[in-house]
């Protein structure tokens, strides 16, 4: 009888946990959701891979809001990486141009004509 309340105690206490977790993880917007779907909207990619320093560092520029970018995975990809002529991570693309290493906010903002405030 104890262990049973015990039980459902623990499966509880998970429960709101896992929720917990989940709206931390989905609820808020991130605070550059518009600028990074207008950045994929004016055809901006940025090229990389999981493992990279580089990337790692650029994608925390962005914080939740990466998931709205243009990302190559060119582990994944390595076809289309040589394609594009990516020698390096993270390489941001935009009209044929290559934009090697991480770039700040500001910089993609003007490449692109995107609003970093929007």
């Amino acid at each position: 009888m104890k262990n049973k309340k015990g039980i459902i105690f623990l499966l509880i206490l998970l429960a709101i946990v896992i929720g917990v977790f989940l709206l931390n993880k989905t609820g808020k917007p991130g605070e550059h959701d518009d600028f990074a779907k207008c950045l994929t909207n004016a055809g901006l990619k940025m090229y990389g891979t999981d493992w990279c320093h580089y990337c790692k560092e650029q994608k925390k520029l962005f914080g939740k809001s990466f998931k709205f970018a243009d990302y190559i995975n060119c582990d994944k990809n390595k076809e289309v990486c040589l394609i594009e002529g990516v020698k390096g991570y993270p390489t941001w693309k935009i009209n044929g141009e290559s934009y090697p290493g991480v770039q700040n906010l500001e910089t993609l903002a003007n490449l692109t004509g995107c609003n970093l405030n929007e």
